[in-house]
């Protein structure tokens, strides 16, 4: 019996986000994710009984833009998403794959110890993840 290969979610994820205060407005965020060459932000906790948010480029079209806001005026904490299903470094890209589909998600943040370590995305599931699967055969 051919014993299948297990990727983690550690093996993909993005080490490497950015971040933002819920108070920033829109335009701020922009610069940011344009800065970082982003398209998700994680938005930091206020205090330690508060959870983080994340704000991605399709809230900002879907909330300011086509809704004709201004983004100097909307803040994040407006629009963010809040709160985020997170995954853990060691859970099995089959089992995050799923967990995307089920809850319609775009990205998700990596989560260990409490802690954000990373950013993990279909994209990366797809085509890092089931490309190295197919390796394996």
């Amino acid at each position: 019996m051919n014993e299948r290969s297990v990727i983690r979610v550690r093996d993909l994820m993005a080490e490497t986000f950015g971040t933002i205060e819920g108070r920033a407005t829109v335009s701020e965020a922009l610069t940011r994710m344009k800065e970082l060459g982003t398209a998700v932000l994680i938005v930091e906790p206020r205090n330690e009984d508060d959870e983080p948010g994340m704000l991605l480029v399709s809230d900002i079209a879907r909330e300011v833009l086509a809704k004709d806001r201004s983004p100097r005026r909307v803040n994040v904490y407006e629009i963010m998403l809040k709160p985020v299903v997170s995954v853990h470094p060691d859970m099995d890209i089959r089992y995050c794959s799923r967990l995307f589909v089920q809850h319609s998600l775009t990205r998700a943040p990596v989560v260990e110890n409490g802690r954000i370590i990373g950013i993990i995305s279909p994209n990366r599931l797809v085509l890092d993840g089931l490309y190295a699967l197919l390796g394996d055969e």
